[in-house]
């Protein structure tokens, strides 16, 4: 994917944090007697106002489910959640109502979030009227307005959502997202379902609005490159765990987890043209059955190659790393940091490419 304009996240307005996670849990059960998932295991996480943070990790790992839980669209079992200051862990229905013009979110599949029966402006102008923000006359000058600010032609208005390309829908529910001019936006998932070239305009989007209206994100994605260029800090989860946190560049370019070693090194890899070969990344494999969520035991040890027998015994904290980091593993110091060359194998393999040319995708 190249990204054509410079997406260097913007610096926040200042460090007072906007949003304060301290010790977040979200746990499920089928039933009474069923094992307990722990979709999030006592996350802490802060983002400061105009801040990207970016939340990375497979799928399964609980990003989303951290996401929602601050939109207040899962309860937290345990924990506190808080906004600009206050409280929000079990806010109630209307203060949930009044957080609605502070906290928004854009979905992954933005065809599923838009309503098919109703024009573009109808949805965009919805949440004006609901609040009693506007007449309608001034609401729909502020969607055309916001719909020139994503790039969309005004008469956008009068049709409906099949009658655009998946990068003009995700524009659609940035759009709708912006339209109470809220301080901060959940991205969950946006551009995964996108083309790359597509991902790439969205991204140059969501980086131009955050310089222009200071806003806030919290990146949900399982791109560590994408997570990269639109973050100022990467956290990574691991079975609702935090695995690894700190600047985005430490994270990316030095690795002190082997999670996060394994989710760079599974990465899609890209060669010259003309290159005869190519490397293909694998994942980590499992050797063993995964541990239940949730317990005092590091929730990666069942596929970590560097597992000594502690790490069946104890929850690993999290540590300063000599990259600058922090990563919740008893072995830092002793495996290396990055580590090229590690047991994880995947990217020294290569097989012929027929056709001679590239495989690979540019990220």
């Amino acid at each position: 994917m190249t990204m054509t304009q410079d997406l260097t996240p913007a610096a926040p307005v200042d460090g007072r944090p906007l949003l304060e996670i301290e010790d977040l849990s979200v746990v499920f059960r089928k039933s009474r007697r069923a094992q307990p998932v722990y979709a999030v295991d006592g996350v802490d996480l802060t983002i400061a106002a105009g801040e990207t943070v970016g939340l990375v990790g497979e799928s399964g790992s609980g990003k989303t489910t951290l996401g929602q839980a601050v939109l207040g669209l899962v309860e937290p079992t345990a924990g506190t959640i808080r906004f600009d200051g206050d409280d929000i862990t079990h806010a109630s229905r209307s203060t949930r109502r009044s957080l609605s013009s502070e906290m928004q979110v854009v979905f992954q599949n933005p065809y599923g979030s838009l309503s098919p029966t109703r024009t573009i402006g109808q949805t965009l102008l919805e949440p004006l009227l609901a609040h009693g923000r506007v007449s309608r006359d001034e609401g729909n000058e502020r969607v055309a307005e916001m719909l020139r600010r994503v790039g969309l032609p005004t008469d956008t208005m009068t049709r409906r959502p099949s009658e655009f390309s998946g990068g003009q829908r995700q524009r659609i529910a940035v759009a709708r997202a912006l339209m109470m001019s809220p301080r901060f936006v959940v991205c969950d998932e946006a551009v995964s379902a996108l083309d790359l070239s597509v991902q790439a305009q969205i991204l140059n989007l969501l980086g131009g609005l955050q310089r222009e209206l200071g806003l806030s994100y919290l990146f949900v994605s399982h791109n560590l490159a994408v997570v990269r260029h639109m973050s100022q800090r990467i956290v990574v989860l691991y079975r609702g765990r935090v695995m690894e946190s700190g600047p985005a560049e430490a994270v990316y370019s030095a690795p002190a987890h082997p999670y996060t070693q394994a989710l760079l090194q599974g990465a899609p890899v890209a060669l010259a043209a003309g290159t005869p070969a190519r490397r293909v990344a694998t994942v980590v494999p499992s050797t063993a059955a995964a541990p239940p969520t949730g317990g005092e035991r590091c929730p990666f040890v069942t596929r970590c190659p560097y597992a000594v027998k502690a790490c069946h015994e104890v929850r690993p904290p999290l540590v300063q790393t000599p990259s600058g980091t922090q990563a919740a593993c008893i072995r830092i110091g002793e495996i290396p940091i990055g580590a090229p060359g590690s047991p994880f194998g995947g990217l020294d393999s290569t097989r012929a490419d027929p056709a001679g040319g590239e495989e690979g995708m540019t990220l």
